[in-house]
């Protein structure tokens, strides 16, 4: 609880800042105020609580996903130091709307009581829209923003309706009286007709086949630092939500709910890598291997009882890559009109750091060994396979070995081609996000106990 407060008063000073004309200050202020709550969620790792009638449980599943969702913003607010210059609106206003986009991704995960959950989604998602059509004078950006609203708006419609369903079946928007009355023998049909539609409007913000169709046009579309928050912080928290909604609901999800997920999880990692094959835009591209990674993560729901862990542990993995490949494209496509592959030709030769930064983002989301994301694909096989469902995981291991085609086409273009032309100096920030990535994702990759010991 005081983890939310805190970010509410940060985005509340972020947008003073802009009347105090301290623009300047907005961002290393917004950055030392976010390490200050990201210390205060981490002294909260060992301890269970609710707050205003069980509104918001701080749990550790609650305070180690808010503290991902703490550093990513890090990240992203960095990122926009320079990127925002040449937009008409103010810093402040952009910062404080991704500080209170956390605040709603922190309400996400630490919901008991599906008033808040839904309170919580509803912040996240409006933050969303303002930012995908943030570059006003760009008709793909009103284009993308547009559609988000619109298929968002009937997504939250759909958690919305499921919503009232579960509470005409248990008389109840408390999570844990919900949970008891479900151990009854006799449940109203009503209820798991309400999780399928709060599951089905989840699987929207996942961006999970059917569901994905808006992500390809929004991600394009968007300004490039939206898309990298909605590819990285946003997916993460609707997963984690995900998990967390249908494990307070029920530990035990039925069989063929299972089948369900199974079939969904198949079919996100194939459509996801057979579409990312035909891409030549950046963004597309990252687009549809961004579902592939919904359908790995889905994995994580057919042993909601073990896999928190594994679960955090590959957001981590998968986010920290996303966050150290996009802080390559910005620094590439700035001031361009897309972010082509054409564009990443030669960086190689005229920027070896970078190129190899977004080298080893893009083998750790192919699950390359020593990276991260190799472990976390096989720290969710492993359970997955205990889970009994083997078939599963040679499904996932051939679109691991799919998704290395489309991320070895630009790795090539790094290193294979002639350079189109010479590029202006790199802003240290660039450097720095991208580097502490990386090399974040490095460690977690040496060391997974470190992650996957915090929901054991």
């Amino acid at each position: 609880m005081n983890t939310l407060i805190a970010i509410i008063g940060l985005g509340v000073l972020c947008l003073l800042f802009e009347i105090f004309n301290l623009r300047k200050a907005i961002v290393p202020i917004t950055i030392l105020g976010l390490l200050g709550v990201l210390g205060l969620t981490i002294s909260e790792f060992n301890s269970t609580e609710s707050y205003y009638n069980n509104m918001i449980v701080v749990s550790k599943f609650s305070s180690t996903f808010s503290s991902l969702f703490i550093v990513l913003t890090i990240f992203l607010v960095a990122l926009g130091h320079n990127f925002y210059e040449n937009h008409q609106s103010k810093i402040s206003d952009y910062i404080a709307i991704k500080i209170f986009l956390l605040a709603g991704a922190v309400a996400m995960v630490s919901f008991g009581n599906l008033a808040m959950f839904f309170l919580g989604i509803e912040v996240l998602s409006i933050a969303l829209y303002i930012l995908a059509a943030s570059d006003r004078m760009n008709l793909k950006s009103n284009e993308a923003g547009m559609k988000y609203f619109l298929m968002g708006s009937f997504a939250s419609g759909i958690i919305l309706f499921g919503i009232c369903l579960i509470y005409g079946a248990m008389g109840s928007f408390d999570v844990t009286e919900i949970s008891e009355l479900s151990q009854s023998a006799e449940l109203p049909v009503w209820f798991p007709i309400g999780i399928v539609l709060v599951t089905i409007g989840m699987l929207f913000k996942v961006a999970a086949v059917p569901f994905h169709f808006w992500a390809p046009d929004v991600y394009e579309g968007s300004p490039a630092l939206t898309t990298a928050l909605m590819s990285t912080l946003a997916k993460v928290v609707a997963m984690a939500t995900l998990y967390k909604l249908l494990s307070v609901m029920n530990a035990d999800i039925s069989e063929s709910f299972k089948i369900i997920v199974v079939v969904i999880s198949m079919a996100s990692m194939t459509v996801g890598n057979i579409m990312a094959l035909r891409q030549t835009n950046v963004k597309r591209m990252l687009a549809f291997s961004g579902v592939s990674h919904a359908g790995f993560m889905l994995m994580t729901l057919l042993s909601l009882s073990t896999s928190a862990g594994s679960l955090l542990y590959y957001a981590s993995a998968y986010s920290l890559s996303g966050i150290a490949a996009f802080s390559v494209i910005l620094y590439v496509c700035k001031n361009r009109d897309n972010e082509d592959i054409v564009n990443f030709h030669g960086l190689g030769k005229t920027n070896p750091l970078l190129a190899a930064i977004l080298t080893a983002a893009l083998l750790s989301m192919a699950g390359i060994p020593i990276f991260a994301g190799f472990f976390a694909k096989l720290v969710l096989f492993n359970q997955t396979i205990q889970a009994g469902y083997l078939a599963l995981v040679i499904v996932a291991v051939v679109n691991s070995i799919i998704s290395v085609g489309y991320y070895f086409k630009l790795i090539l273009a790094m290193y294979t081609k002639e350079p189109n032309e010479e590029r202006k100096g790199t802003p240290v920030i660039i450097y720095a996000v991208a580097v502490i990535a990386i090399v974040l994702n490095i460690a977690l990759g040496l060391f997974p106990s470190f992650v996957l010991d915090l929901l054991a």
